[in-house]
């Protein structure tokens, strides 16, 4: 991610922190269109190894995701705590929930597939692996993904000292400029754990996919705004650190390459129908 979202390793209990996770539909349009979606090979393995088209999305957003997967033939269900985002994902023609997946009333319904895409941070890990289980058919899948994300030194480090300068007292802006892969992947593998503690699951499988992206000046501040760090800060705030990353881009031609890695913990329900 972004140097200080930090979305995908766990310095806080994220889902305890409902604020910030319920402040990304500010701007659904801008969300939409600006976060990526995600690789075809990642959605081709997690549908050829599913039993059955029934996915459920766990924390589904504006359902970038969602379509993605309804796109290769699956029936999905999305759960979000966040009526905005339920609203434009149900406007784009997902079914979606308004609840969190802990509050979230199954009523009965069962999936072949259990996905959740760059959102189980939001989810309690123990209350949601066990509820995971609950909800999948024997042998569905549970798939939790997502990116990791940092733009090169020369756009970092300009972002980390804006932030700093304009939002001293805030938890991130203590954070390095750039993280390491392996702290993401720290992280991934406390999920696995989690599901293993359940005993509901076959042992979980880390997946891996890397790609590139390029973004114009424009395209990364719009997608800047719609990461955790930056939802809830001042109009003023934000657009100090939009200009100083501004001009971070253009010193470099005006657009940059991202290198993403997406990585996914994955893992098959036991029992038998």
């Amino acid at each position: 991610m972004p140097t200080l979202p930090r979305e995908q390793s766990e310095p806080v209990q994220l889902h305890q922190a409902r604020q910030m996770a319920e402040s990304f539909g500010t701007n659904t349009q801008r969300y939409d269109q600006a976060r990526p979606g995600y690789p075809d090979g990642l959605v081709a393995r997690i549908v050829a190894g599913s039993p059955g088209p029934d996915v459920l999305d766990v924390g589904c957003g504006t359902g970038i995701a969602a379509r993605q997967f309804q796109a290769a033939g699956c029936v999905v269900l999305g759960v979000e705590p966040d009526a905005r985002m339920a609203d434009f994902a149900q406007a784009r023609g997902l079914q979606a929930e308004v609840a969190t997946f802990e509050a979230w009333e199954p009523a009965g319904r069962v999936f072949d597939t259990l996905i959740a895409a760059q959102s189980w941070h939001w989810v309690d890990p123990v209350a949601g692996a066990v509820k995971a289980a609950q909800v999948l058919r024997p042998n569905g899948r549970l798939a939790i993904f997502g990116h990791v994300f940092e733009p090169p030194a020369e756009v970092a480090e300009p972002f980390a000292a804006a932030y700093r300068r304009v939002a001293p007292d805030s938890p991130f802006s203590n954070q390095p400029a750039r993280r390491p892969l392996d702290m993401y992947r720290a992280g991934y593998a406390k999920i696995a754990d989690r599901i293993r503690e359940t005993e509901q699951f076959n042992d979980p499988e880390q997946w891996r996919f890397d790609w590139e992206r390029s973004y114009t000046r424009d395209q990364w501040l719009d997608l800047l705004p719609t990461t955790g760090g930056l939802t809830r800060l001042r109009p003023d705030q934000l657009a100090g650190i939009l200009g100083a990353v501004g001009r971070a881009v253009d010193a470099l031609g005006g657009r940059f390459t991202m290198h993403y890695t997406t990585l996914a913990t994955t893992a098959v329900r036991v029992g038998t129908p």
